[in-house]
């Protein structure tokens, strides 16, 4: 097996920023059951840019299933709002950013503090499954079950973190999560960018229904990704995804940038 053969092991990921962009940090969370791999490539591109970025390995993550079992919602969320926090006092405007769960995450830390905006690619707010709703009972019967797969994804197989099971424990505090997220949607007040795909067999539409119908925010955006599945940060559309979030950052960095005092000529 050669080096380059080596799949990374999840890792969190950081940025200090370069030029003029560095005054300018987005922390960006990881989904549900992944790793900071599964928005790595997202990542990079906003640092080529020059910005600071910072990507934190949740608690329960990249390591086995039965260390996320053993974790609750609060944990996950603790830990990328330190990482916001650490980033925020290093710059003088900070963004937000996430994947699935990730997004969710990144609008609670939106509803609590002062960000400069929000990115959030598919965010989950609700579940497809029905049987969520007597998951806290059914947890004691049953303690896994098996990830949801995209069969239209187009997304390359890659390794990026994920676990082969799911632990119903961990399940039940994602849906405490949602529940947690959707009361504080009405205090999100920074401006919203929000990537959907097409086809998502994770997040059901219901989300970005209850998204629009909660947040506190007027200034909600939603960019379409009409090629790629639910991670969509490794799928057919990532070009489409950094462009715009690139674009983004820098639109709301100029309207906040109070403008140049004129120079008084003698």
């Amino acid at each position: 097996m050669t080096e380059s053969s080596i799949s990374p092991a999840p890792a969190a990921f950081s940025y200090p920023g370069h030029g003029t962009n560095a005054r300018i940090g987005v922390a960006i969370c990881h989904g549900f059951t992944g790793s900071p791999l599964s928005v790595l490539p997202w990542a990079r591109h906003l640092a080529d840019q020059g910005f600071a970025v910072s990507v934190p390995l949740l608690p329960g993550h990249g390591t086995h299933w039965r260390d996320l079992a053993r974790q609750g919602w609060q944990d996950w969320y603790t830990s990328f709002e330190t990482a916001y926090l650490d980033l925020a006092a290093r710059t003088s405007d900070c963004y937000v950013a996430g994947l699935s769960m990730g997004g969710t995450i990144a609008l609670r830390t939106a509803a609590r503090h002062k960000v400069a905006g929000v990115l959030a690619v598919n965010p989950g707010l609700s579940f497809y499954d029905r049987r969520v709703r007597v998951v806290g009972l059914l947890k004691y019967f049953q303690r896994t079950t098996t990830p949801i797969q995209e069969e239209s994804s187009t997304a390359p197989a890659t390794d990026d973190g994920d676990y082969s099971l799911t632990p119903l424990a961990a399940v039940h505090q994602l849906r405490r999560l949602f529940s947690a997220t959707l009361r504080e949607l009405p205090a999100v007040q920074a401006p919203v960018l929000v990537f959907k795909s097409d086809t998502d067999a994770v997040v059901p539409p219901s989300s970005l229904e209850l998204l629009r119908s909660r947040l506190g925010s007027r200034d909600l955006t939603v960019v379409r990704l009409p090629r790629s599945g639910h991670v969509a940060t490794l799928d057919a559309d990532a070009p489409l995804l950094f462009e715009e979030s690139v674009r983004f950052v820098r639109q709301q960095a100029r309207s906040t940038t109070p403008p140049t005092a004129p120079s008084e000529t003698p």
